[in-house]
């Protein structure tokens, strides 16, 4: 009986390893917080288009990305919040290409109870007003801004990614934060949006790159062409972002 039974565990254990199928992929993307909504949409599209294939997403400020490509984390694809921030890959990434534009606006609660209108209302003593650090695209996004509008603002907090602030606006903690309007999008209720006309002096571009050292290069550059092409542009339309650069 004993016998029988450690032939019948010996069995299960081999039919556990055949249930991995040896062609399954996982393609890693790094990709700016702001692409949370969309990648993760494209990523579930990818799957189904190429079965066996499975997409990890990794969301963080973009030059935290970078950072983690430098030191060595595994990544098959890069996608910033600008053009800056993947030239600070260098020879790490292939080829970049820019796939969407994105632009400010100002989150706040919905009841917005410190009353802002303009982002002149942020400057004033006493609007607790969060911002991204300056190192990352929307923080660097922030600072042109407030040049182009001749406002300096005083935030009582700088976060790593844009998806941090809106965070902090939902959660009550702010009474405003400068987001990207796809970040007011997404948020639907959560927030009110109110719109910014000296945005449109401060442009963000979103480049996309397969990884130099890739495992994946050939995976990578489908998953490049699938945000690139028809399908993914429409994507990214409907999500608020911008067109790229023609």
């Amino acid at each position: 009986m004993l016998r029988t039974a450690s032939v019948a565990a010996a069995l299960l254990l081999v039919l556990a390893g055949c249930s991995s199928d040896p062609d399954d992929e996982t393609l890693t993307v790094f990709a700016a917080a702001s692409l949370k909504g969309t990648f993760t949409e494209l990523a579930d599209q990818f799957e189904n288009d190429h079965p066996g294939v499975t997409v990890e997403l990794s969301f963080a400020g973009s030059s935290d990305l970078v950072a983690q490509i430098q030191n060595g984390a595994p990544a098959d694809v890069l996608a910033a919040a600008d053009t800056t921030t993947m030239d600070q890959a260098g020879d790490l990434v292939v080829d970049p290409v820019d796939f969407a534009t994105n632009v400010l606006q100002i989150a706040t609660p919905p009841d917005d109870p410190a009353g802002v209108t303009s982002l002149q209302d942020l400057a004033r003593p006493g609007t607790q007003v969060v911002v991204c650090a300056p190192a990352v695209p929307c923080g660097s996004a922030t600072v042109a801004l407030e040049k182009a509008a001749g406002v300096d603002l005083r935030p009582v907090s700088e976060e790593q990614s844009v998806t941090d602030v809106l965070n902090k606006v939902i959660s009550g903690e702010a009474d405003a934060g400068l987001v990207y309007v796809t970040d007011v999008r997404s948020a639907g209720d959560a927030v009110r949006g109110v719109e910014l006309p000296e945005s449109s002096q401060v442009v963000n571009t979103y480049p996309i790159a397969t990884v130099a050292d890739s495992p994946q290069a050939g995976l990578a550059q489908k998953f490049v062409d699938l945000v690139t092409d028809p399908t993914g542009q429409a994507v990214l339309a409907d999500a608020g972002f911008g067109a790229p650069p023609s």
